[in-house]
């Protein structure tokens, strides 16, 4: 376990974000052992000159900004949050890529800057900066922090985003070539880095699983109210990273089943043919502790993943989650989903599917619930902290040998 150790993150979700996210979780682990500071993504400046602030926590930047307010939030022992008084340049439009790396290391310099201040302010020295898929500032981060030791995580593949595909496909290549080390939440991610790092590694993935139990656990009214075999899928439905088609597919196949889908809809889950069939049922949004009430009260769990660029090697959480409850687990076939290939059936068409579906339901037993719960059980985030303590132990060594 890293221990006794000066840790700054930064990356492209600020630690007052609503949801959740792998950072997050991640730095909470390691405060327990370290003193850390999570840096926040600033205002940037087409935001900034809207001055449409309503969300407390741009408030609360705005407030940083006019000098009423330090920045730093207490979040425990040793363990702050961080609002740096800076607005970034909003430059990602630019097409040129000499004035677009001007302003980028415009804006990484007012960001280090801030660091800079901030560490200085509570004593942290030699400290190890991680960077959380921060691909444009993380460029120039490690020339104008020099932190002991600089890591890259890399735990989706956002280069295949528009956003992030105009200067994050040269960007974050020089990025990882920068890093002392790279870590990632799946092998396919690895991989894609090592080319570019040969100090690349796969550290796993955690996951919320105390949330996750069956104890004391009802179901829910707008579930119980849905009589049959019930498939079910927890997320946010998007055609971005779920086969609308294979959903149709399975439901006009098997009307005796019910596919349930609980999260919100994008446009096209809105728009689809899905809300024209009997069989499918949307229950919209939940918080976070409803989940496992649903999950409990499904017969088999999906992940109708379609595969493209983003997804061929994310982590889906939510197989975790699923796993945790002993639910028999149907998802996608992709390098990723190889991890766990003894313990989730793996397809790739509707047909796989409807077969895979038709063999859970048959052969799930106590026995079977109980050894996919067991695994689950390895992929906590104290795990996935000790094997990024493991690959920097493993960097530590090549660099005495």
């Amino acid at each position: 376990m890293i221990k006794g150790k000066d840790i700054v993150i930064v990356g492209m979700q600020s630690w007052d974000i609503a949801i959740g996210s792998n950072c997050k979780n991640i730095a909470a682990v390691l405060a327990q052992h370290n003193r850390v500071i999570y840096v926040n993504v600033p205002l940037d400046r087409k935001k900034f000159l809207k001055r449409q602030f309503t969300d407390p926590n741009d408030l609360r930047r705005l407030s940083v900004l006019k000098g009423r307010n330090s920045g730093l939030v207490e979040l425990g022992d040793a363990f702050w949050s961080f609002y740096p008084k800076m607005v970034f340049e909003s430059i990602n439009w630019i097409s040129s890529r000499t004035v677009y790396d001007f302003f980028n290391r415009l804006n990484t310099k007012r960001l280090a800057d801030e660091i800079r201040r901030i560490t200085q302010e509570l004593g942290f020295s030699d400290y190890i900066l991680f960077n959380d898929s921060s691909m444009f500032r993380g460029v120039y981060l490690k020339e104008l922090l020099e932190p002991a030791l600089n890591i890259y995580y890399i735990r989706d593949n956002l280069i295949t985003q528009e956003y992030f595909k105009k200067h994050g496909v040269r960007l974050e290549k020089e990025t990882i070539r920068s890093a002392d080390l790279v870590v990632s939440n799946s092998p396919y991610l690895r991989d894609y880095a090592r080319p570019y790092n040969k100090h690349a590694y796969y550290v796993g993935q955690g996951c919320d699983l105390e949330l996750f139990t069956r104890n004391g656990v009802e179901e829910p009214q707008d579930l119980a109210s849905i009589k049959g075999v019930k498939i079910g899928y927890i997320g946010f439905l998007t055609e971005m990273r779920l086969d609308i088609g294979l959903l149709v597919e399975i439901a006009k196949t098997r009307t005796d089943w019910q596919l349930v889908l609980v999260g919100p809809e994008d446009d096209a889950f809105k728009k689809s043919a899905l809300h024209q069939l009997d069989n499918v049922h949307f229950l919209g949004s939940k918080n976070v502790d409803q989940l496992p009430a649903y999950i409990n009260y499904f017969d088999v769990c999906m992940n109708p993943q379609v595969v493209n660029d983003l997804t061929i090697g994310n982590y889906p959480r939510k197989i975790d989650e699923y796993l945790a409850m002993g639910k028999p687990t149907i998802a996608t076939k992709t390098p990723t989903m190889e991890i766990f290939k003894d313990h989730v059936y793996l397809g790739e068409t509707a047909a796989d599917y409807i077969q895979l579906i038709e063999k859970a339901l048959k052969e799930n037993s106590e026995e079977k619930e109980r050894q996919r719960m067991e695994f689950a059980q390895g992929h906590t985030w104290e795990n996935n902290v000790l094997e990024i303590g493991h690959a920097i132990a493993q960097l530590t060594s090549k660099q005495t040998v």
